[in-house]
């Protein structure tokens, strides 16, 4: 998906870019499949604010995605690809043979009128199929990748993104993650073959600041910039820090790993981002 420059002497949009939507095809969002989106801007059940720097963004609608492919053996055929507010990827609806239809992600090379199905054995693995890692090709890139049987796609949904098949090793399937990361995933997840379109995504300018309000993300001020009694990094003569480690207002050390060794998912963890193996990281 190219992006085109805004050509104007303001400072506000010198520099951003914006999609082109070429590939888009169809403006408005299919009414049966928008909920309304409830939006909680980082508090939680008390009102409290649980994460901060969230608030004041656009009002969204909630496109229904079909993340589980329910559709098993029945054909369907792409009738629009949409922009999602939600996701940085594109999303396709597809008019399945029964008159009944549903979003899915946007794979690489979807288009109007590609035929797609979900498969309950062994079909044909091209770019919007989805059917069970059993019965998936070694070595095809695959993305909405289920963590447990039947619960939906929960990997591999950003834009660009894909993992890659590369066992099948019992009961399990060994994947190659965006992260680096390789894992073991049961044999009877669903997977949908292809990688996830707009690749481009990321090489997106803002612009301005308020573009970044549009999106719910508010202002962040530095700690050091504030008074003693508001942060640990704060006070000072002059840009300093104290000497001390960067931290959050709580003194909660930046960077901090909050994952324990004795999560019970990593023994599906066969190599970690990092390179090492957990028994290499003890």
């Amino acid at each position: 998906m190219p992006y085109r420059k805004l050509s104007s002497s303001s400072a506000g949009a010198r520099f951003a870019t914006i999609p082109d939507f070429a590939e888009v095809t169809k403006t408005s969002p299919e009414k049966s499949l928008v909920v309304r989106l409830k939006y909680h801007a980082g508090r939680n059940n008390q009102g409290r604010i649980t994460v901060r720097h969230k608030g004041g963004r656009h009002d969204r609608q909630y496109r229904l995605i079909d993340f589980k492919r329910e559709k098993i053996d029945i054909s369907g055929v792409i009738s629009a690809i949409e922009y999602d507010p939600n996701r940085n990827c594109r999303i396709a609806l597809v008019q399945y043979s029964d008159g009944s239809k549903g979003y899915i992600l946007g794979a690489k090379g979807l288009g109007v009128g590609t035929k797609v199905q979900s498969f309950s054995a062994a079909g044909e693995p091209v770019a919007g199929n989805a059917m069970e890692l059993r019965y998936i090709p070694q070595g095809l890139e695959v993305h909405n990748v289920e963590l447990q049987p039947g619960k939906g796609g929960q990997l591999a949904r950003a834009a660009g993104t894909f993992a890659r098949l590369m066992a099948i090793d019992g009961d399990y399937a060994i994947l190659a993650m965006p992260s680096g990361e390789l894992r073991r995933v049961h044999a009877r997840c669903r997977a949908t073959i292809g990688m996830i379109g707009n690749a481009d995504a990321n090489i997106r300018n803002i612009g301005k600041a308020g573009r970044s309000r549009w999106l719910g993300i508010r202002p962040t001020v530095r700690g050091n910039a504030m008074n003693p009694i508001a942060h640990p990094l704060g006070g000072g003569e002059g840009h300093t820090n104290g000497g001390r480690q960067h931290c959050s207002p709580w003194g909660l050390v930046d960077g901090l790993k909050t994952r324990t060794r004795k999560n019970r998912n990593n023994i599906f963890i066969i190599r970690r981002r990092d390179g090492k193996t957990f028994n290499q990281a003890k």
